[in-house]
C-alpha cells in the first residue's frame, strides 16, 4: 500500500473508486465500507483509494472540544492494509484546506487529481467550506455513489462516537462487538524512571501520540498477546507533573521490548486510576491488580 502526503498532478492517476472519511477507530461500519471499496473497484478495474483526514477536522475547528482519538494514523493505516487498500491519501486538514468550496474539493481534488470514478461514504457525508456540499452535489457533478448499508448493533447505528462512549464507561465488550475485535493502542516501548522494576512489578512503558485517550485507568491486557496489567493515566501516585503514560506490566515475561513497535489490547477494565498515600500501599495494590488479572486470564482458557 502507498501513503500520499501529496495529491498527484492532474493526470497521472488510474480510475479510482474512492473511499472518503476520519476512519477513526476502523470500527464495523468503517470495515463493512473498506470492503465494499475493495469490491466494487476489482468488479468495475479500479484502484481501490482512501481519502482521510489529519488532524482530525474537529481537532482544528475545536481542539478543545474535539473527541478522544480512538486510533493514531499508523494504526488506521495498519487496517487499511489489511482491507486491500492501494493507495492512502493522507490530506492535511489546514485552514486552506477547510476554506475549499464544494465545488473545487469535487472538480480539482475528487475528479482532477484523484481521476474518481466510484465514491464511497456515508450518509452523513458533508464537505467543503461551511460544509455545504453533501451527496446530492456529487450525484450532480457527475460521480458514481455506491451506496454503504448502515452497519447496526443491538438496533443503533455502530459509529465512532458509541466506541468512545462504551470505552469511556468501561464496557469493553460492547467496545469489542462495535470495533470486531478488541480495542489497542499501538506505540514504541521507551525507557521510563524504571519505578516499576523498582516496586517488583518492571513496566513497559509505551509512548503515546495523543494526550487524550479514549479510556483510562488500569486494565487487563494483551501486549503482542502476553498477559499484563496495564495502567493508561497520569500516575497520581507519583511525584512531579503529571503526565499521560502507558504502563504494562507483563504477568510472566523476562526480557527486553525497547524500541519494539508493539500493540496493546484491552480485556477487562479492572479499576479506576487511584493516587495512594505512599509507593508501599502502590506496591500493594499493584499484587491485587495483578491477581486479578492472572484470575481473569484464568477464566478465558489462558
Amino acid at each position: 500500500m502507498r501513503v500520499f502526503r501529496h495529491f498527484p498532478d492532474s493526470g497521472q492517476r488510474l480510475p479510482a473508486a474512492l473511499a472518503i472519511g476520519n476512519f477513526d477507530g476502523v470500527h464495523l461500519g468503517h470495515q463493512a465500507l473498506l470492503r465494499q471499496l475493495v469490491q466494487v473497484a476489482a468488479a468495475r478495474g479500479l484502484q481501490p483509494v482512501v481519502m482521510t483526514f489529519e488532524p482530525h477536522p474537529r481537532e482544528f475547528f475545536t481542539p478543545l472540544q474535539a473527541p478522544a482519538r480512538l486510533t493514531s494514523l499508523r494504526e488506521k493505516l495498519e487496517h487499511f492494509i489489511d482491507a486491500g487498500v492501494a493507495d492512502v491519501y493522507v490530506c492535511h486538514f489546514n485552514q486552506r484546506f477547510a476554506a475549499l468550496e464544494a465545488s473545487a474539493f469535487m472538480q480539482d481534488i475528487l475528479r482532477g487529481q484523484l481521476n474518481a470514478d466510484a465514491i464511497l461514504v456515508g450518509d452523513d457525508f458533508r464537505f467543503g467550506a461551511r460544509r455545504q456540499g453533501g451527496l446530492d452535489d456529487l450525484r450532480q457533478a457527475g460521480f458514481s455513489l455506491e451506496s454503504v448499508p448502515e452497519i447496526q448493533l443491538d438496533g443503533d447505528r455502530i459509529s465512532s462516537t458509541r466506541v468512545r462512549q462504551a470505552l469511556h464507561d468501561g464496557d469493553l465488550p460492547l467496545a469489542s462487538a462495535l470495533l470486531g475485535r478488541y480495542y489497542s493502542i499501538s506505540g514504541k516501548v521507551v525507557h521510563g524512571r524504571k519505578l516499576g522494576r523498582q516496586l517488583g512489578f518492571p513496566t513497559a512503558n509505551i509512548h503515546m501520540r495523543h494526550e487524550r485517550p479514549a479510556l483510562t485507568g488500569v486494565y487487563a491486557v494483551k501486549l503482542d498477546g502476553l498477559p499484563g496489567v496495564a495502567n493508561l493515566g497520569v500516575r497520581p501516585t507519583i511525584a512531579g507533573t503529571p503526565r499521560l503514560s502507558l504502563e504494562v506490566h507483563l504477568l510472566d515475561y523476562s526480557g527486553d521490548l525497547y524500541d519494539r513497535h508493539v500493540h496493546v489490547s484491552f480485556l477487562k477494565k479492572l479499576r479506576e486510576e487511584m493516587k495512594f498515600p505512599g509507593l508501599d500501599a502502590l506496591k500493594q495494590q499493584i499484587a491485587l491488580d495483578s491477581a486479578q488479572a492472572r484470575t481473569f486470564f484464568a477464566s478465558q482458557g489462558g
